[in-house]
């Protein structure tokens, strides 16, 4: 079930009317709805891996309990074990098996050994890097002691499969998620009227702009070898809108839909285009992963502590480890890595908190410093990006030689460029907007607040205006679904 589907149009008014109307007098009879909710959204993918979603829930939460009544350490080393091992080794089944196996047949093939290798004709099931991190991250924070485990199997079973975050984030923690599920809440209607609200950026996010950005990037990657540098330049600019619609757009969907059931979500996106830095940008981008991977894996290591081998190792690990997670493909893991490339200099200058705080905050315009690094990093990430939705290294690579080519400075000619002319000006319409809101949560959560009724009420119409005169006639999925 989509969020941007008939289906869930009226999915979501149905849980709401009978979590506020009919479960309302009941803190249990309304987790157990959104239990049930959150089950029916995830079977409506394919109701098979609901089993597996399940089974995921079941191990953590027995896990949790027996690490908190084992008699000893190597009791609790054992229970800790068995549900990393078991979760991690599900993710590694389903989602890099058939890399690796791959990888290894090629290898043996440059020393002469050529074999067939067995390989699982399966698909991905959605969702399972998300809901496998939150409970990897529950087992952990019992195992340090930091959490004690939920012994309520409903209120667990709701913060793992929530169905707002469950197929594509935020990647949420006990800490933050569990106490709002085991706390009685009541209707809150400014809280409501803003989660419409961020729901409305964030369809206007994904139907506008990214999937009319991801026609056109589509065609100028899959033709790559006969356009111009120009061309593949603004296919590039198109994936990068693309990516960032899709994926902060269904952020924004899920955090507005959970606001209406009055719980709030991390934050996953920032504004990050409008970054100085790398360092700032992996501060905006993907939050609860960025955060995820620096608590769980970045601090363990050590993390900027030591001698400057252990920082370049650490930075490096974080960030190769980052995308092999978004894909069983060398591509993302190449992605990675050139982020930790960009990385290494602000980290080593010490340099990578020089930016907290927002960009020009206050202000309507940036300095030209300010200006000239947000450029600067905008550009970095472009080249980044075209690794990330390369078919392949070979794809990449050949991409960026045709794209930095004398043809760059060449005037762009591909089919429909009249209309990727007038999708870049939505682009630029979207960007304007997300500056103006950018010291906010969210682009829309204080514009027009204090214009008269009729004008804010007509910004809102323009915007649905816009979604119904651009949107695709068949359903999108979100690109994040994939990973």
């Amino acid at each position: 079930m989509l969020f941007n589907s008939i289906s869930f149009l009226v999915f979501l008014p149905v849980v709401f009317i009978l979590y506020w109307f009919v479960t309302n007098k009941s803190l249990k009879a309304q987790n157990i709805l959104l239990l049930a909710a959150s089950y029916f959204f995830y079977a409506c993918w394919d109701y098979r891996f609901l089993f597996l979603l399940m089974f995921s829930t079941l191990l953590d939460y027995y896990t949790g309990l027996k690490m908190q009544d084992a008699a000893g350490e190597r009791a609790k080393k054992f229970w800790f074990w068995l549900s990393v091992i078991v979760n991690v080794g599900f993710l590694a089944v389903f989602k890099y098996y058939n890399f690796f196996a791959a990888s290894f047949a090629e290898l043996l093939s440059h020393t002469g050994l050529k074999i067939n290798v067995w390989t699982i004709n399966v698909i991905l099931p959605v969702g399972i890097s998300f809901y496998t991190f939150h409970g990897l991250s529950y087992v952990i924070d019992i195992y340090k002691n930091r959490i004690k485990p939920e012994r309520n199997f409903v209120d667990y079973a709701v913060f793992v499969s929530f169905f707002p975050l469950l197929v594509a984030g935020p990647i949420e923690r006990a800490t933050h998620l569990l106490p709002q599920v085991k706390q009685q809440r009541t209707f809150d209607y400014a809280k409501a009227i803003d989660g419409l609200r961020q729901i409305l950026w964030g369809l206007f996010k994904k139907v506008v702009i990214a999937d009319n950005c991801a026609e056109f990037a589509n065609l100028i990657f899959n033709h790559s070898g006969t356009y111009s540098g120009s061309t593949l330049a603004l296919g590039a600019l198109f994936f990068t809108f693309q990516i960032y619609g899709d994926f902060s757009g269904y952020s924004d969907i899920a955090l507005g839909t959970a606001r209406l059931f009055g719980i709030e979500l991390l934050r996953n996106f920032a504004f990050p285009y409008f970054s100085r830095d790398i360092a700032e940008f992996w501060r905006r981008w993907h939050i609860s992963l960025s955060t995820w991977f620096r608590d769980y894996l970045y601090v363990p290591l050590g993390g900027s502590r030591g001698n400057t081998w252990m920082k370049v190792r650490n930075t490096f690990i974080i960030f190769i480890v980052s995308g092999f997670w978004h894909g069983a493909n060398w591509t993302f893991i190449v992605w990675g890595a050139l982020n930790a490339l960009y990385f290494l200099p602000v980290l080593l200058l010490n340099r990578n908190r020089n930016n907290l705080e927002t960009v020009a905050a206050g202000k309507l315009f940036p300095t030209v410093k300010e200006a000239a690094g947000m450029l600067v990093t905008f550009g970095l990430t472009v080249i980044a990006w075209i690794f990330f939705r390369s078919e392949s290294l070979h794809h990449a690579v050949s991409y960026l030689k045709r794209l930095f080519s004398a043809s760059l400075f060449s005037n762009p000619d591909f089919e429909g460029k009249k209309m990727a002319m007038l999708t870049l000006g939505l682009c630029v319409f979207f960007f304007m907007i997300e500056w103006l809101g950018r010291e906010r949560q969210y682009a829309l959560s204080h514009i027009g607040e204090h214009w008269p009724r009729p004008l804010r009420w007509s910004f809102y119409s323009f915007l649905i205006f816009l979604m119904g005169m651009y949107m695709s006639t068949s359903e999108t999925p979100f690109i994040y679904f994939q990973f």
